[in-house]
């Protein structure tokens, strides 16, 4: 059994030999490949970090590195580390130029480059990169602060930005269906670390429809469905299952106990590390180990559990002998 079936079977529950594996360095049964967005209107020296006088007159209460992203917006960071964020995006004074503005394109020769990656991962599980769902990219067009309240008072604003990226999305998804790729793979970070950023009421009402057309194409096309978010998004995991999630990647499990995810155990996937702000930052190899242990215990049964590496454990403070005891545990583990 190879990756690419190992992982099938674990998302959909048919008897794996093992759970699935995704550490950095290795092993791991994923392979990542995306198709990039661009605009024919941004300048060349715009696409990198610097100090950039026209970006950085639109920006006038922001004096750090800046640089414009391919929906227009401008992002700012003050160090050379973080990955920065929105400081103003392209419809931060309204809805009103939505008309104006130009979407990004599909860089062409990307669309070639998946199926050589399909050709060159043949055994691996294959994922598409998509630019978030609606939320993740519309937020960043108005800045979170305005959106949350948009999904108050412009409702009908909302839906209209919203169709014009979803049409995005669905084209994005069908090279990866052509392409023959096994699953869509989205961020959107939905939750605080108390609960969902707005009413679940809201989300079904303004972003169900969407998810539900997204994945409904996905799963047509024979592709799985996986989300990242981060806090804590339990008020919405049944609408994401019933939408067609397929898998779940959360970095802080811990947020919800794994007693609680264990209820969703044969209807969602879930793919995680041991968490990441509760258990690894200890250093205590008794609770780490402990903890991986009871990951497959709660949430590995008969599939639906693939163990991951987080990409930044030294932001994080986590000693690489820490990351260590965890892998151990999982790479040790057969059904």
């Amino acid at each position: 059994m190879n990756s690419r079936e190992l992982i099938t079977r674990v998302i959909e529950f048919d008897r794996p030999a093992r759970i699935g594996w995704d550490f950095g360095g290795g092993p791991s049964d994923l392979r990542g490949c995306g198709v990039r967005y661009d605009r024919t209107e941004r300048l060349e020296e715009h696409r990198k970090w610097g100090y950039h006088e026209e970006l950085l007159k639109q920006v006038p209460h922001f004096k750090g590195l800046v640089y414009e992203d391919e929906w227009g917006n401008i992002w700012g960071r003050l160090d050379g580390a973080s990955k920065g964020e929105v400081v103003r995006g392209v419809l931060e004074d309204g809805f009103d130029r939505l008309g104006e503005i130009a979407f990004p394109h599909f860089v062409v020769e990307d669309i070639e480059r998946l199926k050589e990656a399909r050709e060159r991962h043949a055994d691996k599980f294959l994922m598409g990169g998509l630019p978030g769902f609606t939320f993740n990219i519309m937020r960043k067009m108005r800045r979170m602060e305005n959106f949350l309240m948009d999904t108050l008072l412009a409702k009908d604003e909302i839906t209209k930005l919203g169709a014009k990226i979803e049409s995005m999305l669905a084209e994005n998804i069908s090279f990866y269906c052509d392409a023959g790729f096994d699953a869509i793979l989205f961020g959107e970070d939905w939750g605080s670390q108390e609960a969902l950023l707005i009413s679940p009421p809201s989300w079904r009402e303004l972003f169900a429809p969407s998810f539900r057309r997204l994945c409904g194409q996905a799963h047509e096309g024979g592709l799985k469905v996986m989300m990242h978010s981060c806090g804590n998004i339990a008020e919405i995991i049944p609408d994401l299952i019933e939408v067609g999630v397929d898998v779940l990647q959360l970095d802080q499990p811990g947020l919800f106990g794994l007693e609680y995810l264990s209820q969703y155990s044969g209807k969602v996937t879930f793919w995680s590390p041991v968490d990441i702000q509760k258990v690894m930052p200890t250093g205590n190899r008794e609770l780490i180990e402990k903890t991986a242990d009871d990951m497959m215990t709660y949430l590995g049964r008969g599939g639906g559990f693939i163990a991951k590496d987080y990409p930044q454990w030294d932001v994080l403070g986590v000693k690489p002998e820490w990351v260590k005891w965890a892998k151990d545990r999982f790479l040790a583990h057969s059904y």
